[in-house]
């Protein structure tokens, strides 16, 4: 039994480190990283050598689905995520837009039934806020 693919001799770069590594795939899932020999014969194999090898982009500031001088951003949480994913980010910060007398709690909830109607595509979401999210005690 082999691996998917074996990607050699790239620059690994974790939230930590970079280091200098292999790593080794199955099923569309990281199996190994390390300094791996191929000893179980890879289906693909990729020479990185030279490049960095990212675990995926994060983009920390989109705008999706959003109100804007009467009109909406052109990607919903649908489309935006599948673009996203398809060029390589893995994960994405929505703007947490809020109007007056809105808490981002009241966003937050907004937000989640709006990416439950689109199907909750490919990625994680967080929220960034310039607010501070109210407690639960100040919620009652």
């Amino acid at each position: 039994m082999g691996f998917d693919m074996l990607v050699v001799n790239g620059r690994v770069v974790t939230a930590t480190d970079t280091y200098s590594s292999d790593i080794a795939i199955n099923d569309g899932k990281i199996e190994a990283i390390g300094r791996i020999f191929p000893a179980r014969t890879p289906r693909r194999f990729i020479d990185a050598t030279g490049k960095y090898v990212l675990p995926g982009g994060i983009d920390v500031h989109t705008h999706l689905d959003m109100p804007f001088g009467g009109t909406t951003s052109a990607d919903d949480f649908e489309t935006g995520t599948r673009a996203a994913a398809f060029g390589g980010t893995t994960t994405l910060i929505d703007f947490a837009i809020q109007y007056k007398g809105q808490t981002a709690a009241h966003r937050l909830r907004r937000m989640d039934a709006e990416s439950v109607a689109a199907r909750r595509s490919l990625t994680t979401r967080f929220i960034a806020s310039s607010r501070t999210c109210p407690t639960r005690s100040s919620q009652k």
